[in-house]
Parts: structure tokens; C-alpha cells; sequence
């Protein structure tokens, strides 16, 4: 499944208020908003993030096309004429193998059970969206919504539900987009549920949009709030998993004892997990960067069935006694540098002074002290460690 976010408006209303960027690049404190967007979705299982473009779509590609997150490669596809939010989605007709989670480069709703979400499909359905409350349902350009006996998204005259801009599609979908300027709220989507082809679910899950002065005013102030959160930053030979030296096979990667549960209890208790990990295997030729996400996308499967998010990692590809050219060299980001830590600190909020490193290794705590994080060397109890911190 992958994941597709609309991304083309000029978002006239907050122009004057965001450099006439497009609107999904507005900053939100230091940090820009398509950022915290990804940050909350790479997450998840996907196998490819397509940003589709128009407005100055040059600050969206050279910050992110080619690029990756959590193992999720990204892609930005450009309309070139505009196409609108229907027309726009005629653009991955073909990139598309089955099925795909669509959101709104200019709305945050903060849902967390992706799997749960597309089950509600059946056969005769082409998706679902998500509905949620809002007093501010004006601002928004599909609202006064209901669902029916059996599911089914209605529009009536008068009620608080609105789109809350986050749905999912089978391939089936194209079938009612052509290419061409087309709105997928004004005029697709009133055809779905005229027809009967969209189900969809209430959620009470934090909302919010930023496409008009005050809405954007709102989320600068409450956003950060609602998304910061105490993180913990792993190592991860010796920390999460048993180091053999160069592990990069599923078959030879051990979690350490009780690491599974103090992550389940990390996830509980809405702690951001963090891995930072020097991987200079990669550059000494014992295994390629595709073998370590091959790895890391198992890992992440295997995590993702029990509920635990591993929220965002770096990792350093470098090492000076490489035979690798292009990664022999002596960088910045492997540790004891902090550089890894840093990079992570320029798309998350998390409050730093309630953070703490595990590592297992002197550079592990050196790259800490440089990021101002309380350190701790790894207990052979892992969870009876982190129930000590939190």
C-alpha cells in the first residue's frame, strides 16, 4: 500500500503569512509542516510516499523527491497544468499497484490505526474517509456529512461531521477520474456517495487545518503542543537486538530480552522510540544499504503487528577503513558526532529535557552529551530499565 499526499495548492489565503511557498512548506515554529505530515505517516507500512505537486513545486522537490523516511522512499509527481485535487490523482494511475491511503498536504488528523481504517472497504466500495467534529466546519470544503445504517457516507443540510481529509482507496478509484481539472471534494466524491461506493468512520482523533489565516494562527500554537512528546533514543547493535557483528538478515536478528515489551510499553505510555545507529558494514562491503532496509522493513512489519511504532531512524552508511569510495570517508553523522540526533531534532518536537539516549558503546554517550540528552549504558533488563526513566 502506499501513500499519497495532495500537495499542488497555492493556498491563496495564507500567502502573505508563508513567503508564497506553497502552502504544505508553511513553518509551523521551526519546523515545516509536510515534514511533521511524513513524520506521522512514514510510521506506518507503506511502500512508497508520491507528493503530488503543482504550485512552486520546486521547494517541495529539492526538499524531498528521491528522498526517504522510515524506509519509505518518496516520490513527487508534477501536474503540468493545474489539475486540481481530482485531476492531480489521475497522475499515479499507473504507479499505483492496489490500494492507497490519500491525504491533505494542508490538514493534521492525527489517526493511528491505518489497518483498522481500510478494513471498513467491502467489495462493492471503491474506499472510505474519515469524518470527525469540528466547529470551524465552514473552513472546510466537505462538510455536513453522515454515515447510514450500513456505513455508507451521506450528505445532508445541517451536522457538525466533516471530511477529515484522510482516506482510503482501492485502484477502482480512477475509474471515476479522468485527466483532466477535476475536484475530488466538490465533484468526485458527491458522485461516490450519490452511488453509494464510500463508506466511512467517525473519529474523535485530534484535527485541524491549516488553510486560512486563522486556522493557521491556531495550528502554530496548538500543533506543537499536541504533538510533543517525551522520546528515548536507541542504539541498536547490542541495545535492541543481540550484536553478532553485521547483522543485516531477518533470520539473524534477535531482539534482545524483553525489548519488544519495554517498546510496547514505550508506545503506552506515548513515548517517541528513536534509532540512531552507525551501520559501517555498508561501508566495508559486508552488506549493501539494500539489505539494511530489506532488514529494517521486516523489522518494522514484524513491530507494526504489535502495535509498536518505531517513529523515526538514522542511520550513518560511513566508516574511514571502508572499501566502499563514495562511504570511505570520515563524515559527520557517525557517532560519537551527533549529527544523527540533529537531524532527527529538525523534523520532530519532543521535549528534549524528559529525552534520554540507551546505548551501548563511549561514542553512544558522547554523541548524547553533545545533544544535551541524558544517557544511560544498556541493563540486561531492558524493560525494567525503561520503567525506571518513565
Amino acid at each position: 500500500m502506499d501513500l499519497v499526499i495532495l500537495a499542488g495548492g497555492k493556498g491563496k489565503r495564507i500567502q502573505h503569512l508563508n513567503r508564497n511557498k506553497p502552502k504544505p512548506m508553511v513553518k509551523i515554529k521551526d519546523k515545516v509542516f509536510l515534514d511533521l505530515l511524513i513524520n506521522h505517516y512514514s510510521k506506518f507500512n507503506f511502500e512508497k510516499i508520491f507528493i503530488l505537486v503543482g504550485y512552486k513545486s520546486k521547494i517541495i522537490k529539492e526538499k524531498f523527491d528521491g528522498k526517504f523516511r522510515n524506509f519509505v522512499n518518496i516520490e513527487c509527481i508534477q501536474e503540468s497544468t493545474p489539475l486540481d485535487t481530482g485531476g492531480a490523482l489521475s497522475q499515479i494511475k499507473n504507479k499505483i499497484k492496489k490500494e492507497f491511503i490519500l491525504i491533505n498536504g494542508d490538514t493534521f488528523f492525527d489517526i493511528n490505526n491505518i489497518e483498522k481504517f481500510k478494513k471498513l472497504n467491502s467489495n462493492s466500495n471503491v474506499g472510505c474517509m474519515s469524518l470527525t467534529k469540528t466547529k470551524k466546519s465552514k473552513n472546510i470544503k466537505f462538510n455536513n456529512l453522515i454515515l447510514d445504517k450500513k456505513g455508507y457516507v451521506k450528505k445532508v443540510d445541517k451536522s457538525p461531521y466533516i471530511n477529515a481529509g484522510v482516506y482510503y482507496f482501492k485502484k477502482e478509484i480512477f475509474s471515476f477520474i479522468k485527466k483532466k481539472k477535476i475536484s475530488l471534494e466538490n465533484e468526485v466524491l458527491p458522485k461516490l456517495i450519490k452511488l453509494r461506493k464510500i463508506k466511512g468512520k467517525y473519529f474523535n482523533n485530534f484535527f485541524l487545518d491549516i488553510g486560512t489565516p486563522e486556522n493557521l494562527k491556531y495550528a502554530k500554537k496548538i500543533l506543537p503542543k499536541k504533538i510533543e512528546k517525551p522520546a528515548i533514543f536507541f542504539d541498536r547493535d547490542g541495545v535492541i537486538n543481540h550484536d553478532k557483528g553485521y547483522t543485516y538478515k531477518f533470520s539473524k536478528f534477535k531482539f534482545r530480552k524483553n525489548v519488544i515489551n519495554a517498546l510496547k510499553y514505550l508506545i503506552k505510555k506515548k513515548i517517541y522510540i528513536f534509532l540512531v545507529t552507525n551501520q559501517g558494514g555498508i561501508a566495508k562491503n559486508k552488506f549493501s544499504i539494500e539489505d539494511f532496509f530489506k532488514l529494517h522493513k521486516k523489522i518494522k512489519i514484524k513491530l507494526l503487528k504489535k502495535d509498536i511504532f518505531i517513529h523515526d531512524i538514522e542511520f550513518c552508511p560511513h566508516h574511514p577503513d571502508g572499501i566502499i569510495k563514495k562511504f570511505k570517508i570520515n563524515c559527520k553523522c557517525r557517532k560519537p558526532s551527533n549529527m544523527m540526533i540533529k537531524s532527527i531534532e529538525e523534523r520532530w518536537f519532543y521535549k528534549k529535557k524528559k529525552s534520554y539516549f540507551i546505548g551501548d558503546k563511549i561514542t553512544d554517550k558522547i554523541a548524547a552529551k553533545k545533544s544535551n540528552l541524558k544517557f544511560q549504558f544498556v541493563e540486561d533488563d531492558i524493560l525494567k530499565q525503561i520503567k525506571k526513566i518513565f
